[in-house]
């Protein structure tokens, strides 16, 4: 029976997304099933695909939608999973090697009901981890005060269990493609730790293409999106007031840049709000102005 789903998200990234096939073709451990979400692309990554499935090298899912962002793609993921873990394998990443026998092989040691899933490493291209490792002396934690209270650094993999992770869906807003992928983390963490597991399972590289490259237009175009974020993450349970405050001040600027009025009856803390205003206003000044110069250096 396989009970692990690698799933990708990808859009137009038919360029690179052969490096995420050869790196799970070279998988130690082939039992898994790759599910790739196409999110409206329009470029070669159908032929490339339909290719790889006749191949009949991996165990492929193929599942083509209109464009919605990645937030929709992993919508689209969480529902078609069937397999009882499951782990998203970013388009422009690779796997490393063992990935899918580590995974599996710390699963079957350790996993429970009483955990969402767990961490594990990535690294670069050369093997470096990204950031720092995960601390030592615990074997299990929640994301949040992983980087929080912990300190860790860097991008890390999260491995969870598909019955948990259908829950807190990512909402669509309408002509916008972006809501923070630590909404559905976060909320996670207040029902249950994830385990911890200090080993590599992922190689990553940033594109400029990507969403890490590009989010200041991604503030600028999707403000809907950071708004509920920001009024989702002000609202955690595992969060401290300064913490909250900061999100107050994204928050303000997200709802003007969305040019809603309601945004201090909406907010989930309204007196934090009030005292993030003048900053939530110098931010959104700030992103209005860098946008226009960003438009302006591109002509």
């Amino acid at each position: 029976m396989i009970k692990l789903t690698v799933f990708t998200p990808t859009y137009n990234r038919g360029y690179c997304l052969h490096q995420c096939y050869e790196s799970l073709k070279k998988q130690t451990n082939k039992h898994f099933i790759w599910l790739i979400i196409d999110d409206g692309s329009t470029d070669n990554t159908e032929t490339l695909v339909k290719q790889w499935i006749e191949e009949q090298e991996l165990n492929i899912n193929y599942v083509k939608q209109a464009n919605q962002g990645m937030h929709g793609a992993h919508n689209t993921a969480y529902e078609t999973i069937d397999t009882e873990l499951n782990v998203c394998l970013d388009s422009d990443d690779m796997f490393h090697e063992e990935a899918v026998d580590r995974i599996l092989s710390f699963w079957k040691a350790y996993g429970s009901n009483k955990v969402s899933g767990f961490v594990a490493l990535n690294a670069n291209e050369e093997g470096d981890i990204l950031g720092s490792e995960l601390p030592k002396g615990i074997t299990s934690s929640t994301l949040f005060d992983l980087y929080y209270k912990h300190g860790i650094t860097g991008d890390k993999k999260l491995i969870y269990r598909t019955e948990v992770a259908k829950n807190f869906p990512y909402p669509l807003f309408e002509g916008e493609k972006y809501v923070g992928l630590a909404y559905k983390y976060y909320k996670l963490d207040e029902q249950y730790p994830l385990l911890l597991m200090n080993q590599v399972v992922c190689l990553v590289e940033y594109r400029s293409d990507g969403s890490t490259m590009n989010m200041l237009r991604q503030y600028k175009t999707n403000p809907k999106g950071f708004a509920f974020y920001r009024h989702q993450l002000m609202t955690l349970s595992l969060a401290n007031t300064t913490f909250k405050f900061r999100q107050a001040i994204h928050y303000v600027s997200s709802s003007l840049l969305s040019k809603n009025k309601a945004f201090f009856k909406e907010s989930p803390a309204p007196w934090l709000t009030v005292a993030a205003l003048p900053f939530g206003v110098c931010l959104y000044v700030y992103i209005n102005l860098k946008f226009l110069k960003e438009l302006k250096g591109s002509h």
